[in-house]
C-alpha cells in the first residue's frame, strides 16, 4: 500500500482503536457514577468509588489521546464536529470536570459529603449522555445547507434518545464490573440492575439498528446488497448470544448469592467481558455503517487527513506513546485485579 493512501488510514484505525479503549474503560467508570444514586449507604458509595479510584485517571488519557489524533492528523474533521457540537463537547468536559473535582474532594470531606456525592452522580451522567447525544449526531448525519441556519441540529428526539441509551450502556458496564469486583449485597444489586439494563440496551440497539437501515439508503445497501449480507449478519447474531449468555450468568450470580453457594469465579468476571464484547460489535457494526466517513457523508478520513509530511512527522511519537498508554493501562489492572475488599486497607 502506497505511504500516502496508508498513512491516513492507519490513523484512521488508531482513531477507532482510542475511541473503543475510552469506551470500554471510561464507560465502566462512568457507569459507576450513574449508579451511585442506586445505592443508599455511605459504606456502599465509598465501596464504588474504591471500585474505580486506581484507574479512573487512567481510563480518561484515551479521550486525549483520541482527541490529539482527531486535532493532528485530521484537522478538518476536527474543525467540523468541534464547530457543530462545540455545546454537547463542552457540557461534556465541565461534566468531566465535575466528576473529578467531586471524586478528589470526597475522601477528605465529612460535612459536604453528599454534595460531592451528587456532583459525582450528575457529573458522570452529564458526560455519559452527551457522548450518546454526539454520536446519535454522527450515525444520524448532518444537513450542511441547512447549518448555517441552525445551529442545533444535534438536538433531535434520535440523539436524544441515543444519549440515553448510551447512559444505560455504560450503567451496564458499570453493574458487570462491580458483580466482578465485589461480593454480597452489593454484588447481587449489581447483578440485579444489570439485567435491567440488559433489557434497555438490547432493545436500544435494536430500534437505532432499524432506523439507521429505514432511513439511511447507503447503510442499507451497505448491509443488504454489497454482497457481505452473512458475514455481516453475524455481528447481530454474535450480540444476542453474548446478551443471552449475560443475561444467564447475571442470574446464576443472584440465585447462587440467595442460597448462600460459592458463587463460581467465572460467573462473576464473565459478565464484565461479555458486556464489552457487545459494545465492541455495536462498535463494529457503527463502523460498517459509516466507513470511510468522519463526518458522514460529507468528510471521508482521506479528505480530512493532514498534509503526509505531518503524518509521518507525528509517526514516532505515536509509536512510542502508545504501547507505554497501553503499559500503564495494563499494569494498573494487574496490580488490582481482586476484589475491592481485598486491597481496600491501602486506601
Amino acid at each position: 500500500m502506497d505511504l500516502q493512501l496508508g498513512l491516513p488510514l492507519f490513523y484512521f484505525l488508531l482513531l477507532g482503536f482510542a475511541i473503543l479503549m475510552y469506551v470500554l474503560l471510561d464507560g465502566f467508570d462512568l457507569g459507576i457514577g450513574i449508579l451511585y444514586p442506586w445505592f443508599n449507604s455511605d459504606a456502599e458509595h465509598d465501596h464504588l468509588m474504591r471500585s474505580v479510584s486506581h484507574v479512573w485517571d487512567g481510563n480518561e488519557t484515551w479521550l486525549v489521546f483520541g482527541g490529539v489524533i482527531l486535532f493532528a492528523a485530521f484537522p478538518a474533521a476536527y474543525a467540523g464536529i468541534a464547530s457543530l457540537l462545540y455545546l454537547p463537547i463542552m457540557l461534556m468536559l465541565v461534566g468531566l470536570i465535575f466528576r473529578g473535582v467531586s471524586f478528589e474532594y470526597r475522601f477528605k470531606s465529612h460535612s459536604s459529603k453528599i454534595w460531592w456525592n451528587r456532583a459525582f452522580a450528575i457529573g458522570s451522567s452529564l458526560a455519559a449522555f452527551c457522548q450518546g447525544l454526539m454520536l446519535g449526531v454522527l450515525v444520524q448525519g448532518v444537513n450542511s445547507n441547512t447549518l448555517a441556519v441552525s445551529s442545533l441540529q444535534w438536538l433531535t428526539p434520535f440523539s436524544l434518545f441515543t444519549g440515553l441509551a448510551v447512559m444505560a450502556g455504560y450503567a451496564l458496564l458499570g453493574c458487570t464490573y462491580l458483580t466482578m469486583k465485589s461480593r454480597g449485597e452489593i454484588q447481587q444489586k449489581a447483578a440485579r440492575y444489570g439485567q435491567r439494563l440488559l433489557l434497555f440496551v438490547m432493545l436500544a440497539m435494536l430500534l437505532v439498528s432499524l432506523w439507521t437501515l429505514y432511513s439511511q439508503a447507503e447503510i442499507r445497501s451497505r448491509w443488504f446488497d454489497s454482497g457481505y449480507t452473512i458475514p455481516l449478519l453475524l455481528l447481530p447474531l454474535t450480540a444476542i448470544l453474548c446478551a443471552r449468555l449475560l443475561f444467564r450468568d447475571l442470574g446464576r450470580v443472584q440465585r447462587q448469592f440467595a442460597s448462600d453457594q460459592l458463587i463460581n469465579q467465572r460467573h462473576e468476571s464473565r459478565p464484565f467481558w461479555l458486556a464489552a464484547s457487545l459494545f465492541v460489535l455495536a462498535f463494529a457494526g457503527l463502523v460498517v455503517g459509516l466507513f470511510p466517513y468522519l463526518l458522514p457523508r460529507q468528510l471521508t478520513f482521506y479528505q480530512a487527513a493532514s498534509p503526509d509530511s505531518s503524518l509521518q512527522f507525528m509517526l514516532p511519537g505515536v509509536l512510542i506513546f502508545v504501547p507505554l498508554i497501553l503499559a500503564y493501562t495494563l499494569w494498573g489492572y494487574h496490580i488490582f485485579r481482586g476484589k475491592v475488599e481485598d486491597f481496600e486497607e491501602g486506601y
